[in-house]
């Protein structure tokens, strides 16, 4: 048990005195980021999915 809060007791400190924690700002813009890349990606693959359905559709309209 002694471990445990011992545990405990250096996490609080190494999370109040040691992490540095983003600006409000900073998070922001990451959070922008992130978004961004998201819909970009997602886009990306829509298309992939959209290219590789007509291709299906054609090699499938030969036969």
């Amino acid at each position: 048990m002694d471990k445990v809060v011992l545990y405990v007791k250096e996490s609080y400190e190494e999370l109040v005195h040691k992490v540095t924690w983003p600006t409000a700002g900073a998070l922001w813009n990451t959070t922008v980021l992130v978004i961004v890349a998201t819909i970009i990606i997602t886009l990306i693959i829509f298309v992939m999915d959209l290219a590789s359905k007509n291709l299906m559709d054609v090699i499938y309209g030969l036969f």
